[in-house]
């Protein structure tokens, strides 16, 4: 991560990827789940509403698109299921995206896609970070342990990508 990201957001992040209490359930999971990717959806709609360089436009076209199909996908299994999503009390995660909104709806331009670029980039670390030590050891039903396993790669893909666009707009 750059020294120049945004420091609470850098923060809010890492504390996301901290492992979480012994007593996280299914129906935590499936709610941190879901907001991993509609707070990923909601940055890429800032993306598309403050950025006028193509690269990043269409890189939050893509990332809007992948989580929204994702996030119905864990949605309707959800329902199949019977899991009712339950977010945690302390939810990290939802404290950083409040704080990466606000710190990327301050800058413009040039900063703004720079902005973007390191916090999908961080963004997307962190969230593969709290998949693979925290979320999967957690899950105890197979078939969504079996779900978050094969959108896993997808999560890196953007990674990969957001990493590309850094070196673009950086």
């Amino acid at each position: 991560m750059r020294a120049f990201l945004a420091l609470p957001c850098a923060l809010a992040l890492a504390a996301f990827a901290a492992p979480v209490a012994p007593a996280l359930d299914d129906p935590t999971i499936v709610a941190i789940f879901d907001a991993a990717n509609t707070f990923d959806i909601e940055t890429g709609q800032l993306a598309l509403t403050r950025s006028h360089t193509p690269a990043v436009r269409d890189l939050a076209t893509q990332f809007i698109n992948d989580h929204t199909a994702v996030r119905q996908q864990g949605r309707d299994l959800a329902g199949k299921l019977g899991v009712k999503p339950t977010p945690p009390a302390e939810f990290a995660l939802a404290d950083a995206h409040q704080k990466a909104i606000a710190e990327l709806k301050t800058k413009s331009g040039a900063a703004f896609d720079k902005a973007y670029a390191d916090h999908e980039v961080a963004y997307h670390q962190a969230v593969l970070d709290a998949i693979d030590q925290t979320l999967l050891p957690a899950i105890r039903n197979a078939e969504l342990k079996a779900f978050v396993q094969k959108v896993g790669p997808a999560f890196l893909g953007h990674l990969e990508a957001a990493k590309q666009l850094r070196k673009k707009v950086g």
